[in-house]
């Protein structure tokens, strides 16, 4: 039975949707001012597991993720472009979509825009206001949260706790310090929309509130994103929702760690700041999300090219297995034809995703199934290896890994190496001609000599009684 560590909670809980058979699920997405990073890239490859896995399960899954397309950032970025936030929203959304695109992550069934939602949010302040929950200040409305007495139920915190030692910004319209805006009065240049309480903009919170509910309801089953947002955006969320609606907001609120790079908190400033563009010139897009699945969701992930060569010869392990079982039974298990998946293999996996959709164990089992398929080739058994390519192909459809043809993997990754090495195969072919007759002859010195040179350029040698093969080794910086 899947299991998922609840936030609210604070404990793990039996998965129990409101509706039997349907998920409903909310993500919050980026705010469109810059070029997504791999602390994005986490929550995205995160929560598209988690999609991917309910679907696997048999559930029928509304995934709902939005784009914040009006915030501060966003209105200075553009302004010191001398474009329209707009514009600079619709290029980022553009590039959003295309690293999303590169990592694999499927389409979530909606991604609604903040600024195509601002009458549900003005509902939703008017409700608060009529409930003695939200209040008006020279145009602005702010969240009375010292009114609402479970604020604070999400990040486990007393209000009076939150504001020991919290840097405050002084506003003397508050009626406590810890308010915070639902609307914003307008400022000249900036993006504005007509209101009960004048021209202006909607806060950040409120657009996650309005959105959620009109595409899933209240409440709903699953809300996301990264451990960064629990306070205060996601708190807040649950006290204007709640408020509003008098209803609990979502059942399970699940939270990705944060990344760093190289053991350093990543920022500009410290010149590791990583986009997911620039990191896909480090290395593929599948090793990447290998990477990010490395470690469980919740816990931090430090990311660094040492992962990523790791992550690289993991890969190629499993590929030149998957290479050698093809051979083999061939590619039937690619083609509808039916087909009995591997039941152990199975029954391990969903151990391992159930567990909190726990992907590093998930891929110690993948590993596992590597081993004695390896085992099973070496010893000519054969009975099995369809059923358990079957069972690979079902966990590839969740992890969104092993998704390519082997042999054009290797063949792929053999041409990085050799662009890397300036080496070329023909070079390649030549010297294990000469290693081959020198071994004849019983020049076993110059043999050597040849193998240790092709390794210090990366190329690997595997003797079998057929003949001499090559592979280029994962993850080398020639």
């Amino acid at each position: 039975m899947l299991r998922f560590y609840n936030t609210l909670s604070g404990k793990d809980e039996e998965f129990t949707p409101f509706i039997p058979g349907k998920v409903r699920m909310y993500v919050c997405g980026v705010t469109v001012y810059d070029r997504s990073h791999i602390g994005h890239a986490r929550a995205m490859v995160t929560f598209d597991v988690v999609y991917r896995y309910l679907k696997f399960l048999g559930y029928d899954v509304t995934f709902i993720r939005n784009f914040t397309d009006v915030d501060d950032k966003i209105i200075n970025r553009a302004t010191e472009r001398g474009i329209t936030s707009q514009e600079l929203s619709e290029q980022y959304i553009q590039e959003f979509n295309e690293d999303t695109q590169a990592l694999g992550c499927q389409p979530p069934t909606y991604e609604p825009r903040a600024t195509q939602h601002i009458p549900e949010m003005i509902t939703i302040i008017q409700e608060l206001e009529a409930k003695g929950l939200a209040y008006a200040a020279d145009g602005d409305v702010y969240f009375a949260v010292d009114k609402f007495p479970t604020y604070g139920k999400l990040s486990h915190r007393r209000l009076d706790d939150m504001m020991a030692g919290a840097r405050i910004e002084v506003d003397e319209r508050k009626h406590h310090p810890m308010d915070f805006a639902l609307w914003k009065s307008s400022k000249p240049g900036e993006p504005t929309w007509d209101s009960p309480w004048g021209p202006g903009r909607p806060g950040w919170h409120i657009e996650c509130s309005a959105m959620s509910s009109k595409y899933l309801g209240q409440p709903f089953d699953i809300h996301g994103g990264g451990s960064d947002l629990i306070f205060p955006h996601h708190e807040n969320e649950i006290a204007q929702s709640e408020g509003a609606k008098g209803t609990e907001f979502a059942r399970y609120w699940l939270h990705n760690g944060m990344v760093s790079v190289e053991h350093e908190k990543m920022s500009k400033s410290l010149g590791n700041f990583l986009t997911i563009k620039d990191a896909l010139t480090k290395t593929t897009p599948e090793v990447l999300r290998y990477v990010l699945l490395s470690t469980h969701y919740r816990m931090p992930l430090d990311f660094s090219m040492q992962k990523v060569e790791e992550a690289e010869k993991g890969l190629t392990r499993i590929y030149e297995t998957l290479a050698r079982v093809d051979a083999v039974v061939g590619l039937s298990y690619q083609t509808n034809q039916p087909r009995t998946a591997n039941s152990e293999l199975d029954k391990r996996f969903r151990e391992a995703m159930d567990d909190d959709c726990n992907t590093a164990r998930a891929l110690g089992v993948v590993f596992e199934s590597i081993r004695e398929l390896n085992r099973s080739l070496d010893a000519g058994q054969t009975a099995d290896l369809a059923a358990t390519r079957a069972g690979l192909t079902a966990i590839a459809s969740v992890l969104g890994i092993m998704n390519e043809v082997p042999t054009q993997f290797l063949e792929a990754q053999k041409q990085r190496g050799l662009t890397q090495s300036e080496l070329t195969p023909e070079k390649i072919e030549v010297l294990i001609a000469e290693r081959a007759a020198a071994r004849k002859a019983k020049n076993f010195k110059r043999g050597d000599e040849i193998r240790d040179q092709l390794a210090a350029q990366g190329v690997i040698l595997k003797d079998s009684p057929t003949g001499t093969t090559w592979t280029m080794e994962s993850g080398r910086k020639v």
